[in-house]
């Protein structure tokens, strides 16, 4: 079986869907369309469309092409990270950099049904909020994991194993992988890294420090944040765009390499750099 993951406020009326769809059932394949951000708008998805949630069917896929944008394929990818399911973005959002194809290559779902293309191995993040000792937060990140004031500043302490890295006040900190390097690490002022590379980004957010630069981190040991000096400030941990977990005074963020992976199908139609100078021109 293969899912296809439409994102309905992207692909409306779910054009690109019905296409994909017609494809699939061309090459004898059997679908199942499982909507993505439509849980509390079902009217987004036009009637007679049958569909599934992914996690109904996610034990049998093979394959699940996401259309829409990266937030799209995040959120798949978060339901999927468990399960050795390769994904193909179609691309209807704004960059894309996660999606192998572009709304004009949509013929070549056709070869990725039948397996004809090469695995690209994304590396994840195990993400563990501890308070007062305990964890009381888990989640596994493709992209990112943000620590975050709503308004003021906060402090924040990082610690490479067992090394302090830095300190400093500021909106925040990025915790990503190479796959999130193009995104708000990017944004951050993070360096651009090879997606399938292994390491973890740290990227200061606006700090008052002048000193404060990006550092590229061996995902061979934890990294541990610190949250302080929260006292009447409000602060948030989100994890690949997530909703915010509030955070309280003292709160550490423990960060390592995952032992998931996020497959991603990859068709050789454009090299990552070739992507992503087009897309950040």
């Amino acid at each position: 079986m293969i899912a296809v993951c439409p994102n309905p406020f992207r692909d409306l009326e779910l054009h690109v869907t019905r296409q994909v769809l017609d494809i699939l059932h061309r090459e004898g394949k059997e679908a199942a369309v499982c909507p993505v951000f439509a849980e509390d708008a079902p009217e987004a998805v036009p009637a007679g469309i049958r569909t599934r949630r992914l996690e109904e069917v996610a034990g049998r896929c093979e394959l699940a092409v996401v259309i829409g944008g990266d937030g799209t394929l995040l959120k798949v990818a978060r339901e999927l990270h468990h399960l050795p399911v390769p994904i193909l973005g179609i691309n209807l959002g704004t960059k894309g950099f996660m999606c192998a194809l572009e709304p004009a290559d949509i013929a070549l779902t056709a070869q990725a049904a039948r397996g004809e293309y090469k695995l690209s191995r994304r590396m994840m993040l195990d993400v563990k909020l501890i308070r007062d000792g305990e964890t009381v937060y888990t989640d596994c990140a493709l992209n990112d994991a943000v620590l975050r004031g709503y308004v003021d500043c906060i402090q924040l302490t990082a610690w490479y194993g067992q090394a302090r890295v830095i300190r400093y006040s500021g909106d925040g900190m990025v915790l990503a992988t190479p796959t999130g390097s193009t995104g708000y690490s990017m944004s951050a002022g993070g360096p651009i890294v090879e997606p399938t590379a292994g390491s973890i980004i740290l990227s200061p957010i606006c700090a008052h420090m002048i000193g404060a630069r990006s550092f590229v981190l061996d995902p061979s040991r934890t990294v541990t944040v610190k949250a302080e000096r929260l006292h009447g400030r409000r602060a948030y941990l989100s994890v690949d765009g997530s909703p915010g977990v509030e955070l309280v005074n003292g709160d550490l963020l423990k960060v390592s390499r995952s032992e998931h992976c996020t497959l991603m199908v990859d068709l050789g139609l454009r090299s990552f750099f070739d992507m992503a100078y087009e897309k950040l021109k």
